[in-house]
Parts: structure tokens; C-alpha cells; sequence
């Protein structure tokens, strides 16, 4: 492991791809690492254009190789229903990722899917800043009433930032930001997710075409695809309050999510 100027090289043994391949990543702050950027070819200490290294995408590495293990699985009884909860990791990334799956989830028949990424604060402790919290709720519910389904919980945090510069942005949003205002202030993209690992593990699980619970637009391009394919899209709105009204109506403004807040508004007294 070698660190670059602002980037942390690794080099990683990626099947067919050499054990050459070295993998890209961009550091945050507190020595955290975020997702892989980019994979190369050649020495960790070489430039980046000095020869043999030749860029190479994630997508075309995804698009030929397995990139996911299966690590370990167990019942999982919830007030939902009972769930089979199998833990995966990734080969390229620290990260680990769970499945719920329910019911018989193979056959032809389109499964209903929520794919989840992580919000500690929303999740966990029921922050009143986000929807996150309520989105499992519904989806979950969603997925019992349907009867079989999977609930794809991904290690993301704050859209991909991490915790700690989550919380960053959060203290920026108290100063009078809007939540991309805040990333973008803290030297971050507005959405710095990546699907395509979300994608192997539900193609692992056996999975084609799938019923996709989102209000995110992204979030259909980024799974659609790996041998997946999205036939239908299914809301999950949340009721805002007074204190994440701001927050939704930037996530529907300037990131695209469909969250019908024109109709929620004629709803509030």
C-alpha cells in the first residue's frame, strides 16, 4: 500500500486482470479511504502516465469479473417477517454489505428490491434531518406484503462521504447550506454512491429482473444492467417534517429524486 500524493495505491489481484492491477482510491479525512476511484496496471510507486499503466474502468472490471463473496448467512426474525440476512464483502473495497432476502426469490417473476445505503443517524437513532429511517420502514413492510423480495443494505454513509464528513456536512447545513452545498463545500461530489456492487450481489442472489422501491432516478441506472434489468419502479414517499422539508426539497431539485413534495405540501394543514 503506498500513498501518493492525495491518493492511497493498493495493488490487488483481480482474476483475469493480473495481479498487477493496482486500485485507485481517494482519501477523507481521519485516514478513512472512500471507494475505489479507478484501477490501473503497473508498480504502486509509478506515474500515472508513465507506461504500462492503462486506466481501466470499474464498470469494465465489474462487467467481466465477480467482484463480491458471499461471507456468512443466518435467520433473521424481524417484526416484518423472517428474513435469511447473508453478509458479503467486496474484493476491492473494506466495505461489508447485507442481503435480507424473503421468501422464494427465484423463478422468472419480477422481485420487489430496496436497495438501502447507509444512514446511521437516520437508521439507528431516528434522526429527524432525513427520511432514511422511515424508508426501511416502508420497505420492509412493502417487501412482508408482497411476500418474497430482498432488502440490499449497503455501507454508504452519507451518500457516500462517510460518517465523520457527514457530520461535517450536517454542522454546514446548521450554518445555512443545503445539503449538496455542504459536500461540494467539503470538497465532495453531491453523490458519491456506487450501484455496481449493490448490482453483483443481487445477480449472486440469483436475481434478473427486478421491481426497484426508490425515488431515485440514479439509482435505477446504476443497478440496471450486470445481468439485471429494472422493469418497474415503485415510490417510497415519506411525509416531510418541518425540520427535513429543506433537505427533500434539495434531494428533489438539484439530485432528481421523485418525492412528490408539491403534493405532500397541499396535504399539510
Amino acid at each position: 500500500m503506498v500513498l501518493k500524493g492525495t491518493e492511497l495505491r493498493q495493488t490487488v489481484d483481480i482474476p483475469h486482470w493480473g495481479e498487477d492491477a493496482v486500485m485507485i482510491v481517494r482519501p477523507i479525512t481521519d485516514g478513512e479511504f472512500m471507494s475505489v476511484q479507478k484501477v490501473m496496471f503497473g508498480d504502486v510507486t509509478m506515474d500515472d502516465k508513465a507506461e504500462p499503466f492503462k486506466d481501466i474502468t470499474m464498470a469494465e472490471i465489474a462487467d467481466k469479473e465477480k467482484l463480491v463473496k458471499r461471507m456468512a448467512e443466518a435467520n433473521l426474525p424481524t417484526k416484518y417477517g423472517d428474513f435469511i440476512l447473508i453478509a458479503y464483502k467486496s474484493i476491492i473495497d473494506p466495505d461489508e454489505h447485507v442481503a435480507l432476502v424473503l421468501g422464494d426469490i427465484s423463478g422468472e417473476e419480477p422481485v420487489l428490491v430496496r436497495v438501502h445505503s447507509e444512514c446511521l443517524t437516520g437508521d439507528v437513532f431516528g434522526s429527524l434531518r432525513c427520511d432514511c429511517g422511515d424508508q426501511i420502514a416502508m420497505a420492509m413492510q412493502a417487501i412482508a406484503e408482497e411476500g418474497r423480495g430482498v432488502f440490499l443494505y449497503m455501507r454508504q454513509e452519507g451518500r457516500g462521504i462517510g460518517l465523520h464528513n457527514k457530520i461535517a456536512a450536517y454542522a454546514l447545513q446548521d450554518e445555512g447550506m443545503d445539503t449538496v452545498e455542504a459536500n461540494e463545500s467539503l470538497g465532495f461530489p453531491a453523490d458519491l454512491r456506487d450501484y455496481g456492487i449493490g448490482a453483483q450481489i443481487l445477480v449472486d442472489l440469483g436475481l434478473g429482473d427486478i421491481r426497484l422501491l426508490t425515488n431515485n432516478p440514479r439509482k435505477v441506472v446504476g443497478v440496471d444492467g450486470y445481468g439485471l434489468r429494472v422493469v418497474e419502479t415503485l415510490p417510497l414517499i415519506v411525509s416531510p417534517n418541518p425540520i427535513n422539508r429543506r433537505y427533500l426539497e434539495t434531494k428533489q431539485q438539484k439530485l432528481g429524486h421523485l418525492l412528490e413534495l408539491e403534493k405532500t405540501a397541499k396535504q399539510e394543514p
